[in-house]
């Protein structure tokens, strides 16, 4: 099953990480489509635990990749401060840093066909 890999960049990563995760498992056209999993990093040396580092996505089937950019893209309309984020699949990356859905929907497209 394809795999969907998302990390956040901007000024609280790991709460805008929880807050994104949180808003695609409240998103019907994501969570039908996909198990949403926040996974932890390993600890760097010297550290005592976790923290959490990427959003996975596991998808089924007919998953909409478009819905997850619209999804994203509500997201960050949201924030005060618009956190980029990176989304990965078959270790191909488009970075969503800009607010108009053409362009993030013309990243997700490229996304699809170089992960084909």
């Amino acid at each position: 099953m394809p795999e969907y890999r998302i990390f956040v960049d901007g000024d609280s990563p790991g709460r805008d990480l929880r807050q994104l995760a949180q808003w695609l498992r409240q998103d019907t056209t994501v969570r039908t489509g996909a198990t949403i999993a926040l996974r932890p990093a390993p600890p760097a040396e010297g550290e005592m635990g976790t923290t959490l580092d990427v959003i996975t996505l596991i998808t089924q089937t007919g998953f909409s990749t478009a819905g997850l950019a619209v999804a994203v893209s509500a997201w960050r309309r949201t924030r005060s401060s618009t956190p980029v984020v990176v989304i990965e699949r078959n270790g191909v990356r488009v970075t969503v840093d800009s607010g108009d859905p053409a362009d993030i929907t013309r990243l997700i497209r490229a996304l699809e066909l170089e992960s084909e």
